[in-house]
């Protein structure tokens, strides 16, 4: 990366892949989905309940990662190159530790939760069994995206990239022969694996744990390879240290407490407050989510573009151009996530009606889904530009390592507005149904895009320091140039 490169060229160099790397893990949930819903409503609900539960925690541990790219890119732009391969490392043993502290024992809580929501008991148990096997797994992910910082962090997107295609081909094809097995989808007159048991959204689970699993292998292996070792000293630090591990928590655990709370707050709002509607509304609105998350996805690969080239800029001493390059990274998350929002608007019941040809579906039933996804669709729509102003400000202030403030306001935000306005709404207008807590989401989405795009302009990071032994001094950008062709 050099300053003479443009503004929108050097955003874009690092956004695009990036945007395309975060879309993975999403685009493996909405493909299981729209296979899962082959095999009916009650599954669909099942696997968007199982998913956004078993990740209330993990969104935690992932806040606390993201801070292996501020300290990767504010090494690599003060010309620190072996000062960052450790918290690579250190996001490697944060991973393992949370794995078996927190994830595994998490699995063995999740039935508990469900059946206290009051879900019935066939939902219990299939949502259970697909949170299960992505906790299990949880490791795996964690890992993937520890390297993923990395790589951001350094400038090497593409790496990701072609780490997230082998992961999603490896994930759809594991899909077919895990969810159908050897039945198949007679309906599409496509056979199945003779042989292969049919399981189901647990299949569905498995499949997405080593699609993740491919998607880790290719940057483990260049990481740990000659080129980066003799760049960053990629084999020395691999020794468990607490230094790197405390910087990693001690900035980041605001970040995963608000990433956390916010997961936490719209799985309370789909599976409690949506929930109070019935089965159907609960279908529904995870339908219009997968939609939503497709479009958010990319923007946060603006946003951690927006992180690394933050991060980058103000390691070198030139926060002008970290705000510069911040400021185009929201623009150009801003057209992305507004296209969506009037594609949203505009084929809203034909996007709803794809997931609704299950065979267990009746079209009555369709029919309802389409109606209530429709209006939900509406509301989702309304909030996509906000929605990504919020989203890459709230990357750029974390590039600055200024994480406290914007958590503690999305925590409050989160339960003030999702849950207590979405609780009012839903239980004082019940008449409104779903689309009461789904009026609330909305007013929370374009408060919180607010608030961020005004912390970040307010300029109180520029004060914030994260290296040791740094000064106001500026560097010359030493960073390795980001992908120009290749991985």
């Amino acid at each position: 990366m050099t300053l003479e490169r443009s503004p929108i060229r050097d955003v874009w160099a690092q956004a695009w892949p990036t945007a395309l790397t975060m879309t993975s893990y999403t685009l493996m949930q909405f493909i299981d989905s729209l296979m899962v819903a082959e095999l009916g409503t009650m599954e669909v609900a099942a696997q968007g309940n199982g998913s956004i539960w078993q990740f209330t925690l993990v969104s935690f541990l992932l806040g606390i990662l993201a801070m292996v790219n501020t300290f990767v890119s504010q090494n690599v732009g003060a010309g620190r190159p072996h000062d960052a391969a450790q918290y690579a490392w250190a996001g490697l043993w944060f991973s393992a530790i949370s794995w078996v502290l927190l994830l595994v024992p998490f699995a063995f809580v999740l039935p508990v939760l469900f059946r206290f929501f009051g879900h019935e008991a066939e939902l219990v148990v299939l949502e259970t069994s697909y949170a299960r096997v992505l906790l299990f797994g949880g490791f795996i992910m964690l890992a993937s995206k520890s390297m993923s910082n990395f790589f951001f962090g350094i400038g090497r997107p593409r790496v990701i990239v072609c780490a997230a295609i082998l992961g999603n081909i490896v994930n759809l094809l594991l899909n077919f022969v895990l969810i159908y097995g050897e039945r198949g989808l007679p309906a599409l007159n496509i056979p199945g694996i003779p042989g292969t048991p049919a399981l189901g959204v647990t299949g569905a689970a498995i499949a997405t744990v080593l699609g993740t699993a491919a998607e880790l292998a290719i940057p483990l292996v260049i990481f740990l390879g000659p080129a980066m070792h003799a760049r960053f000293r990629t084999r020395i630090d691999w020794q468990f240290r607490w230094r790197p591990v405390r910087d990693l928590l001690r900035v980041g655990w605001p970040n995963g407490l608000s990433f956390c709370n916010e997961i936490v707050c719209w799985a309370i709002f789909m599976s409690v407050l949506v929930g109070l509607f019935g089965t159907l509304h609960l279908a529904a609105g995870w339908i219009v989510l997968r939609y939503m998350h497709m479009s958010f996805m990319p923007a946060v690969g603006f946003s951690m573009a927006a992180t690394s080239l933050v991060g980058r800029y103000i390691g070198a001493g030139r926060p002008d151009v970290a705000a510069q390059r911040a400021r185009v990274a929201v623009v150009m998350a801003l057209v992305y996530m507004t296209v969506c929002g009037l594609l949203m608007w505009w084929f809203r019941e034909p996007l709803v009606a794809l997931f609704t040809h299950g065979e267990n579906t009746t079209p009555e039933t369709a029919a309802e889904i389409i109606r209530i996804g429709s209006v939900m669709m509406i509301c989702a729509a309304i909030f996509q530009t906000f929605d990504a102003i919020g989203i890459v400000y709230s990357g750029a202030l974390r590039g600055a390592g200024d994480t406290t403030v914007p958590g503690v306001a999305t925590v409050v935000l989160s339960w003030t507005v999702i849950v207590g306005g979405g609780w009012l709404l839903a239980t004082r207008v019940p008449e409104w149904t779903s689309l009461g807590p789904w009026i609330a989401a909305a007013a929370y989405v374009i408060i919180l895009g607010v608030f961020m795009g005004g912390r970040f302009e307010g300029g109180r990071w520029r004060s914030i320091k994260l290296l040791r032994g740094t000064d106001d001094s500026r560097h010359e950008l030493s960073s390795p140039t980001p992908d120009s062709g290749g991985a």
